[in-house]
């Protein structure tokens, strides 16, 4: 037997729809890294990106639990002394509700220039609508 190796022309990439009201933002986060990394694809390979597009909608509307909401910070340093900030989980959510859901997924993929390539393909909206009707893409319900 030989080890089948995957060929750029194997891999089919599809547009999946995921709603992220009431689900938990971790679970969730890990859901949506698993398929952008194809991981539920037979033809999985750590070292390629086979996974699919992933298009999450109401990302304003999903839950955390226990006291993440006033206890959570979001830190980013400025390069210069002093330059560090510090946002709450529930002001970054009121702001800018898609960043909670693109940082919980990135610190789930490959910290590496795959990484990078895998998080080009996840797409986030606060509300029901996405702009990429054209793509057909399919509704998946995570559980």
């Amino acid at each position: 037997m030989k080890t089948y190796a995957v060929k750029l022309g194997d891999i089919k990439r599809n547009w999946l729809v995921v709603d992220a009201e009431g689900q938990t933002l971790g679970r969730f986060a890990s859901r949506v890294a698993g398929l952008l990394r194809g991981k539920h694809k037979p033809i999985f390979s750590p070292h390629l990106d086979v996974g699919d597009y992933v298009i999450v909608v109401n990302a304003a509307k999903v839950r955390v639990t226990g006291e993440k909401l006033t206890q959570k910070q979001y830190y980013r340093h400025s390069g210069y002394p002093g330059g560090l900030k510090t946002e709450l989980l529930r002001d970054v959510l009121a702001k800018r509700p898609e960043r909670v859901i693109e940082h919980a997924v990135k610190g789930m993929l490959p910290h590496n220039a795959l990484g990078h390539q895998l998080l080009r393909k996840l797409k986030v909206y606060a509300g029901p609508t996405h702009p990429h009707a054209a793509q057909q893409p399919v509704e998946l319900v995570l559980e």
